[in-house]
């Protein structure tokens, strides 16, 4: 079994397969997939985002059967790498293409270019070796598969549909109360942001000091610099617990914007100035 600093090139031209037209956006990546005569030319040029790697084989041979079966489960559900199976009973020309004498045998291409190989059976355990020393070798050095048209998104949590909806019917409490359920599996900045946003609503059919309800407004209508503004002049001219409170309502109103908001940014810098 070669590392990948000490494979010698096959008889394979890789050097031409490289230089034919790119694939079409949207081919097929399949992490294993059958090399046939319609897809050799793609094994060049996939190996310049990821490494490729050839298996010839044969259903006749047990260990060939078994690292098949092997190369399929370690390459499911990855995009670091690709295998490709070459029949060597039904494809004996692409067999003799990559310079093989035995089977089965593991060709491993990576930037166009072969780049270790190993004949035989191996166990397990080793193919995984082999394969994390490849991976290794070309870390930073390939493009990387690009994104698969219609790839699946992360389900989105049947909770967060529901608490919009109790925010839409004027629940607001119902909606905090889904809110706090989903952070206490966790600490998500857009949940806690979402939260904020909802005690916010909640509080404007509230009573409370007019320059507050006035800043819930000014956040509410798309103006957040001046709801800082008018909250930081209240820091600045107020004290003891009233100037507290308007620091703390505040502080609670940064929460429903990112920390690299330059607005909140320039609000902190301004509040610092008036505390201190």
């Amino acid at each position: 079994m070669t590392t990948p600093d000490r494979f010698a090139a096959g008889a394979l031209d890789l050097g031409q397969l490289a230089a034919q037209p790119e694939p079409a956006a949207g081919a097929d990546t399949a992490a294993f997939f059958t090399v046939t005569e319609a897809n050799l030319e793609d094994l060049a040029r996939r190996s310049m985002q990821v490494p490729v790697i050839i298996l010839i084989g044969t259903d006749r041979a047990p260990e060939s059967v078994q690292l098949r079966a092997d190369f399929q489960e370690l390459s499911a559900g990855q995009r670091q790498f690709l295998v490709g199976y070459v029949d060597a009973d039904r494809s004996p020309a692409i067999a003799q293409a990559l310079g093989v004498h035995a089977l089965p045998s593991v060709i491993a291409l990576a930037g166009g270019r072969p780049l270790a190989d190993f004949q035989g059976g191996q166990p397990r355990e080793n193919l995984q070796q082999w394969i994390g020393a490849i991976l290794q070798a070309v870390e930073g050095k390939l493009e990387g598969l690009p994104a698969e048209e219609g790839e699946d998104e992360p389900a989105e949590d049947p909770r967060l549909t529901a608490a919009l909806d109790k925010l839409n019917a004027g629940d607001f409490d119902g909606a905090i109360a889904v809110y706090d359920e989903i952070l206490a599996e966790g600490n998500d900045p857009e949940i806690r942001q979402a939260r904020a946003t909802a005690v916010l609503l909640r509080r404007s059919g509230q009573e409370q000091p007019e320059e507050f309800a006035a800043a819930d407004r000014e956040v509410i209508s798309g103006d957040p610099e001046a709801a800082f503004s008018r909250l930081i002049d209240l820091v600045r001219t107020t004290a003891g617990e009233e100037r507290d409170a308007a620091k703390a309502r505040l502080i609670e109103l940064f929460g429903l914007f990112e920390n690299s908001d330059p607005r909140v940014k320039s609000a902190r810098t301004a509040l610092a100035s008036a505390l201190y």
